[in-house]
């Protein structure tokens, strides 16, 4: 392996965790903006009674758009290091395949909704869970070396 294609998967799991983190952070602060949060005023702290939807369509509530704020200040940090960025695209892209099945076998209408969730975050945290996996190991290539 050359020190080029070394560097660049070092490049390419530090970009790729800022990035994402960037988006979750954007995100997280989205969630707060009247407009762009429909159902604003139904917003509540936790739980499925939380009307608001971002961009009319993923339920939010303020526990949901905090950990989009955690989410994306731990992506922006572990982009710092190449095996930390890996390990916040595998470790948050678990996370997120976890909330998946969470979110098809939550009752949508439940207390134990708590998130909340809905049919269209369900299908987001599985592209999202397996999208940060996908880079996550894809920026790991070329990290063996010859023995």
């Amino acid at each position: 392996m050359s020190r080029s294609t070394t560097l660049s998967t070092t490049r390419g799991a530090r970009a790729a965790a800022g990035v994402v983190g960037a988006v979750f952070l954007l995100v997280g602060i989205l969630g707060f903006v009247p407009g762009i949060t429909t159902g604003y005023d139904e917003l509540t702290f936790a739980g499925h009674h939380s009307g608001a939807l971002l961009l009319g369509v993923f339920a939010v509530s303020v526990l949901h758009n905090i950990v989009h704020l955690l989410f994306g200040v731990a992506g922006l940090a572990a982009s710092r290091s190449a095996g930390a960025a890996r390990a916040f695209l595998i470790g948050g892209g678990a996370i997120y395949l976890v909330l998946w099945v969470y979110g098809l076998v939550v009752d949508e209408a439940g207390s134990a909704n708590f998130v909340p969730v809905n049919t269209a975050d369900n299908w987001l945290h599985l592209v999202l869970g397996v999208a940060m996996i996908a880079l996550g190991l894809l920026t790991a290539r070329g990290r063996r070396t010859a023995h």
